[in-house]
């Protein structure tokens, strides 16, 4: 099942979130924004799928590092510690200027040669797990740098650091434009492979979080993981409400 704001007033879905898709672009012709993780494409392909009407966000993962990266070997060596869930990834130190230089100089733009519209920014959670000032200054020098390709920016979650963040006296837009929050309304049940309602306080937490930067002008995505028809009905009830889009996917593969 996969769901999106507004699908029931236009035969295009806006949002879809499709980080394990890895060929046939057209196969997501019915959505008029995706995210895919576009080291996975060549660039002749987000081309013609862009031509077609649609917008291109790539994945970019700077707070964790993932085993499958053809770049892990040489930056395994800063990982802070193990990350709960994901067995192929660990948090990892970006406070160093050695991932940093890679992620600014070498990541950013292979995928902005891509051809993307912008950026859907992963893990920067990692300051909530580790909160420093050195860890804080990494994540933005990235994120700033970004903002600077003149794409959009998107971060993933990210709350613990962009609250912090604008709390120092730093202003949002230089390092988002925007915000996608998972599971505002759906919780995963990780022990059970299953998904469940969000817990009221995290439910309130969230809608605070993401109706802040909306009313400062940041672009709101939602992303939730869940088969409950009733549920589904209140976040696209919710969604419109705030003019938000959304995706729900019924695996966290996000693989259709």
């Amino acid at each position: 099942m996969a769901c999106s704001c507004n699908e029931s007033q236009s035969s295009q879905h806006f949002y879809g979130v499709f980080l394990s898709v890895e060929e046939d672009l057209d196969s997501l012709s019915d959505y008029k924004t995706v995210v895919i993780d576009a080291q996975n494409f060549r660039a002749g392909e987000i081309r013609k799928f862009r031509e077609k009407g649609h917008k291109v966000y790539s994945y970019i993962n700077i707070g964790s590092l993932e085993d499958f990266r053809d770049y892990y070997d040489e930056y395994k060596d800063l990982a802070l510690g193990a990350y709960e869930h994901w067995d192929e990834e660990v948090w990892i130190d970006v406070s160093s200027e050695k991932w940093q230089k890679f992620v600014v100089d070498e990541l950013v733009p292979s995928l902005a040669d891509k051809g993307i519209d912008g950026f859907f920014v992963d893990n920067c959670d990692v300051y909530y797990n580790y909160p420093t000032p050195e860890i804080m200054n990494g994540l933005t020098v990235m994120m700033s740098a970004m903002v600077n390709t003149g794409l959009d920016v998107i971060i993933n979650g990210g709350d613990c650091y962009l609250d912090a963040y604008c709390e120092a006296g730093g202003e949002w837009s230089d390092v988002i434009t925007g915000i996608n929050q998972e599971t505002v309304f759906s919780k995963i049940l990780w022990d059970g492979d299953s998904f469940g309602r969000a817990d009221p306080e995290d439910h309130e937490y969230f809608r605070d979080y993401i109706e802040r930067y909306a009313k400062l002008g940041a672009d709101i995505y939602l992303l939730e993981y869940t088969t409950d028809a009733k549920l589904t009905k209140e976040i696209n009830r919710y969604c419109v409400q705030k003019g938000f889009d959304y995706y729900i996917s019924d695996s966290i593969e996000l693989d259709e």
